[in-house]
């Protein structure tokens, strides 16, 4: 039976200004006026309720950015090369990331693109940075795969990588975690920070709010402030996702 003759159906789950999960079937292409050859989906905006925004673009050979993104003052970016071969530019260093690699834009800075493989993906997260004592964070180009594995919550089969500086001046945090077989969280959280993530590798299944749902790779899950959350990987393989976390900064009344 081909899709067309199927029962609709969706593993998608959005409660506005709470949570969601967002597989890639059911997605819609957007057209960005500064992009060309590019598929963009936008995952998160404010009118989720999600305090950033945050896409996944699909790029053919030369496709990428007319005019840069970002610019202004307060809007911080963090771009994940997921798939083939993108040239970055930032603020006129220029640089080629390959899957694994990223780049933090701080405030004030603008970001180019261009894929330069047969196709390309790239995760790319804004917000609103919010200063502290007019300190400034810097421009950080990392690769994952120079980074080491730490036990996350005392678990070994649960690892974590840290993707930018333990430094009071970010406001926002970029960890991968991997759940290796047996892998889950040690316990259920529910705090203030809200959490963007998309699953790189593998099967999980995903606890928001009072259900467990299945994710897999390519999917995006956002969690808004409170929402009890764990997960834990299943099926073959590990289970891994690139996830946000906002921090280093007191609660605004």
């Amino acid at each position: 039976m081909s899709k067309i003759e199927r029962l609709l159906s969706s593993r998608a789950r959005v409660a506005p200004g709470y949570y969601a999960l967002l597989p890639q079937e059911g997605r819609v292409e957007n057209v960005l006026p500064n992009l060309k050859k590019c598929r963009a989906s936008i995952l998160a905006s404010r009118k989720l309720g999600a305090g950033f925004a945050s896409y996944i673009f699909k790029l053919e050979t030369e496709g990428g950015t007319i005019l840069p993104f970002g610019g202004e003052n307060e809007i911080e970016m963090f771009l994940y090369v997921n798939e083939g071969t993108l040239y970055v530019e930032v603020e006129g260093e220029r640089r080629s990331l390959k899957k694994g690699e990223y780049v933090y834009v701080p405030p004030g800075n603008t970001l180019e693109f261009q894929c330069r493989s047969i196709i390309g993906e790239a995760f790319l997260y804004k917000n609103h940075f919010r200063p502290l004592q007019e300190k400034m964070p810097w421009i950080v180009w990392g690769d994952t795969e120079k980074l080491e594995w730490s036990p996350c919550d005392g678990m070994d089969n649960l690892l974590c990588k840290n993707l930018l500086p333990s430094d009071i001046t970010f406001d926002i945090g970029f960890h991968i975690l991997l759940f290796k077989e047996g892998g889950c969280h040690s316990f259920v959280e529910t705090h203030l920070q809200e959490h963007g993530a998309f699953v790189l590798q593998g099967q999980g299944m995903y606890l928001l709010d009072t259900t467990w749902t299945p994710v897999e790779k390519g999917d995006f899950i956002w969690m808004g402030s409170y929402v009890p959350q764990a997960a834990y990987g299943i099926g073959r393989g590990e289970f891994s996702y690139i996830f946000s976390k906002d921090c280093n900064r007191d609660i605004v009344v």
